[in-house]
């Protein structure tokens, strides 16, 4: 069982407050979840207005095909959202 895992760390520049980055972060959680088939939760973060955190993981039986899922993810978040991308990882692990 391999387990691929995504973490993304980003500036969300135009919220101006914690409902409007909440329901930006809801929106990513959703289409991570919805496109991907994969599980999404902020991971840190939660109390900073501008900046956002969120970690993601699919379970396969392919390290190509669950870095290739995370990659897509990050394409989406990175081109559809209204973020600026900070620091992103990518990595598997079997067991």
């Amino acid at each position: 069982m391999i387990v691929s895992m995504i973490q993304v760390l980003f500036e969300i520049p135009d919220a101006e407050s914690l409902k409007e980055k909440r329901k930006i972060i809801r929106s990513i959680k959703d289409k991570l979840r919805q496109r991907f088939f994969m599980s999404a939760a902020e991971i840190d973060l939660q109390d900073s207005i501008t900046f956002g955190q969120i970690g993601g993981a699919l379970v396969s039986n392919s390290r190509t095909f669950g870095e290739s899922v995370m990659n897509k993810a990050f394409k989406m978040i990175e081109n559809e959202m209204p973020v600026r991308i900070q620091d992103m990882s990518i990595y598997s692990q079997e067991f």
